[in-house]
């Protein structure tokens, strides 16, 4: 594959030794990257060579990664993932009220960060709806709204089914609490944490096996994700 065939990813790290590691994984994927050591340098590399997607350091030497998703976010909406320290939860909400779409925190796996990065673009470049989804026993049949686990029919309330839907049809990507609250029950619900995480509770009894969670990952403190 050709570099003009390539996925374009800009990478904003600098940490030297890392940004050359998410070259080589990058390419390895299919993805051509686009290094930048600094925020400005960042902006600047992104208006001559507009990217498919960013990875961007929270830590940065000239601005710090929440300001330049929020520059970025400006004028493209192109799917950002940004890199966090471990514990960082502050820094990891404000990123992605910033307009960041996803984070992975360091150090992170190759399998991992392109994973998330795929699910990422496949959001903004999504092919027909499925009308079933399978996964490890479990069926959600999108059309009537129906779901069985292990062959066996289980019964959701419809808001439990409008929650399990909106995580299977982004399935592998970060759902923030916001989000999920404001399309399942409206704006006026996008700060009710408290009835987001009764439902996943009430989900997770219904749909999960008996030895522990499969399908519906937590990210503390942000949101959760339906991981495949």
């Amino acid at each position: 594959m050709s570099d003009q065939t390539r996925p374009r990813v800009l990478v904003v790290d600098d940490e030297q030794q890392i940004l050359r590691a998410l070259r080589v994984i990058l390419r390895e994927s299919g993805f051509e990257a686009l290094p930048a050591s600094t925020g400005e340098e960042a902006l600047d590399v992104a208006a001559l060579q507009p990217p498919d997607a960013a990875i961007v350091d929270l830590l940065l030497p000239d601005m710090d990664g929440v300001e330049l998703c929020r520059r970025l976010r400006e004028w493209t909406q192109m799917p950002m993932i940004v890199l966090s320290a471990v514990g960082d939860e502050d820094a990891k909400v404000r990123a992605l009220a910033a307009g960041a779409d996803d984070y992975v925190t360091k150090p992170f796996g190759p399998r991992e960060l392109i994973a998330r990065l795929q699910a990422n673009l496949r959001r903004i470049a999504p092919g027909p709806e499925e009308a079933q989804v399978r996964v490890d026993g479990l069926e959600v049949d999108l059309a009537r709204r129906a779901v069985q686990v292990a062959g066996q029919e289980v019964h959701l309330t419809p808001t439990e089914f409008d929650l399990l839907r909106q995580l299977v049809r982004n399935r592998g990507r970060l759902m923030t609490h916001r989000e999920l609250l404001t399309a399942v029950w409206g704006p006026g619900y996008s700060e009710d944490t408290q009835v987001l995480r009764a439902h996943i509770a009430n989900l997770r009894r219904k749909i999960e096996p008996p030895e522990g969670r499969r399908f519906i990952r937590t990210d503390p403190g942000v949101g959760y994700r339906f991981a495949v």
